[in-house]
């Protein structure tokens, strides 16, 4: 008995004496603020330890939150296993990683304990810790070393704006406009140039003293509201649209759009500076009307100068509103070339009538805004939808001469140009006519009223309709979802829900006028491999920041400067802020039934395999 009892403390005493695994740890940059920890193991000969699945002497992987470092997930391991008496032991190579989520600028330390019992054969050691401290660059460090990418990224996203649907309707106001200011080939160039530096500084100025205040003060909700005021509320959408059908009349001839006299009575007697004050609001124009779709970029600007950036989020608004106002600059620069052109057979009048045709249909964007973030339902979707078609077969007959207005010259013969534009404007037509009954129009998602407005859809193209009425109940309650959906609007409430079916929760930040969210659901909630994932693995919680539906004064929300938060869109917005830290929509997040946030945010991104992956976490 002794001679046993000497053996295993003997034993013991060598297996203490080396080390059983020998470890290092690593952080890797993945993405943007993403971030992985990798801790490499290596056990010993004639070592095992136990995997984390064991629950009584499983390893363990911990990460100390702090400053910045936040833990997106659980952690997960790598090994080949082997069997020891019927147990799954791991020998060899042994990898830990945990997801992470960086904030913070500068240098920060990811610190955390790796525990393990390594065992040889049926003796095992008392637990062992491993502890790191790996200084890494945080994720602003990361981006301002990435500065060149940022402005490219905003040159593209400038560009691109010029195709939205509250930024093209834009252009015939600036040929209309410059037509008539251009009297010389020189002010015409002038003008135009001043043009495209008033659009530069109509947005890289204010957004230089927002980011300052922000700086200064600490915060950005009170910005937040504002844009979101601009973007969503219904009297500047409302104007908006009263503006497009405006220009839209003086195109087809109704009248001439002159400014006030009360601007040039104002201003300078010289005519320049009367050029120049037209100049300006127009610009001015441009940039408040084109808000809406802007937004989301420059509520990405903003959220980066709350994360300790100071000159990066001014730079890449200048190289984004450069980018921007190029393409406007141009076609200033083009109806002075215009203006010398021979004007016979009225071809210059059928552009403006093309462009007053173009005007109607897109300038709906702005009424269908107010229309879904109120729930007036004066403009569902097939009543959109008939509208579009209507206009755009009346522009399909004007093109063939069928149809002229006031100021047009008789057509006498096609020319092959016209019938190419017929062609596409008939075959446009027909595409439309199929979303009467409910065919989703995926290339058009972001400028119609979501399906679920629509009173009659074909089953074979998705499920019936259910509108929700702006009532007390409206707030945390279940909804009806894109493609048959169902889910919440109140976080709490799917929280519970997951908490209590062992699901995840799919955060969607969205907004009844969002372009972006709807061309999202339509093109990759849609996809089967998406669809399935989110029926199957998630409760879906869709918070709406734009939801003007008022709610009862026991879910109203006091903020800590006193502002009482009384609709559904506010209080939204404000929590989805101080909770998830973002101010642009669409964006998502994956919880734990605990309401622990395990990825996210991911923004507007049409790649459906990369949605998968962001889902199977």
């Amino acid at each position: 008995m002794f001679s046993t009892i000497l053996t295993a403390l003997l034993s013991l005493t060598i297996l203490q004496s080396a080390p059983s695994v020998i470890w290092k740890a690593a952080v890797n940059h993945t993405d943007q603020d993403k971030y992985q920890l990798v801790v490499t193991g290596k056990v010993a000969p004639d070592y095992y330890v136990h995997p984390m699945s064991d629950p009584y002497v499983g390893t363990t992987l911990s990460v100390e939150p702090s400053d910045g470092v936040f833990i997106a997930g659980k952690p997960v391991e790598e090994f080949s296993p082997s069997d020891y008496k019927g147990e799954t032991v791991v020998t060899g190579n042994y990898v830990l990683k945990q997801d992470l989520q960086i904030t913070g600028s500068g240098k920060v330390n990811v610190k955390g304990t790796v525990t393990w019992s390594a065992c040889s054969g049926d003796y095992c050691q008392m637990p062992e810790d491993y502890e790191f401290n790996v200084t890494v660059k945080g994720a602003a460090d990361s981006a301002s070393k990435g500065i060149w990418a940022l402005i490219l990224e905003a040159i593209l996203w400038g560009f691109l704006m010029l195709l939205t649907p509250c930024v093209f309707p834009m252009v015939p106001m600036t040929v209309s406009f410059f037509l008539k200011q251009s009297d010389t080939p020189a002010k015409g160039r002038f003008n135009a140039l001043m043009y495209g530096l008033f659009i530069v500084l109509l947005y890289t100025v204010p957004i230089c003293l927002i980011i300052g205040l922000t700086w200064a003060v600490g915060g950005s909700a009170v910005t937040a509201d504002i844009f979101n005021w601009l973007a969503t509320h219904w009297l500047p959408n409302i104007i908006f649209f009263v503006i497009f059908m405006i220009f839209a009349a003086s195109f087809f001839g109704a009248f001439e759009i002159t400014l006030p006299s009360s601007w040039t009575t104002k201003a300078d007697s010289g005519s320049s500076k009367k050029g120049l004050l037209g100049v300006f609001f127009l610009a001015l124009t441009l940039v408040l009307v084109s808000f809406s779709c802007t937004g989301p970029i420059v509520g990405t600007v903003l959220i980066k100068s709350t994360q300790g950036e100071f000159w990066t989020p001014m730079v890449t608004m200048l190289a984004f509103s450069i980018a921007f106002a190029l393409p406007f600059a141009l076609l200033a620069f083009f109806p002075s070339v215009l203006q010398k052109l021979p004007k016979s057979g009225g071809w210059l009048n059928s552009v403006k009538v093309v462009l007053g045709f173009i005007e109607i249909a897109l300038g709906l964007k702005f009424l269908s805004v107010a229309d879904q973030t109120y729930h007036w339902h004066i403009l569902d979707r097939e009543v959109y939808l008939a509208i579009w078609i209507v206009c755009f077969a009346l522009l399909g007959f004007y093109l063939l001469g069928k149809i002229r207005f006031k100021h047009d010259s008789p057509l006498e013969y096609i020319s092959v140009g016209r019938l190419v534009l017929v062609i596409i404007d008939f075959a446009f037509v027909v595409y439309l006519i199929p979303g009467m009954w409910g065919a989703p129009l995926k290339a058009l998602s972001g400028y119609m009223p979501p399906l679920e407005t629509q009173d009659f859809v074909i089953g074979k193209y998705a499920p019936p309709a259910t509108v929700t009425e702006p009532t007390a109940t409206y707030f945390g309650s279940e909804v009806s979802l894109p493609h048959g959906l169902q889910g919440y609007n109140s976080l709490e409430d799917g929280i519970a829900a997951a908490a209590e079916s062992g699901k995840k929760v799919f955060v969607d930040i969205t907004g009844h006028g969002c372009v972006n969210c709807r061309e999202m659901e339509a093109r990759v909630w849609s996809a089967p491999e998406v669809l399935k994932r989110l029926q199957e693995d998630y409760v879906i919680v869709s918070l709406y920041v734009d939801d003007k539906a008022k709610l009862p004064e026991d879910k109203w929300v006091t903020t800590p400067d006193g502002k009482v938060l009384k609709d559904v869109g506010r209080v939204n917005s404000n929590m989805v802020l101080n909770r998830f830290g973002v101010n642009s929509q669409p964006n998502y997040f994956i919880l734990d039934g605990e309401g622990n946030i395990l990825a996210g945010p991911r923004g507007y991104n049409l790649d459906v395999d990369g949605f998968v992956k962001f889902l199977d976490i």
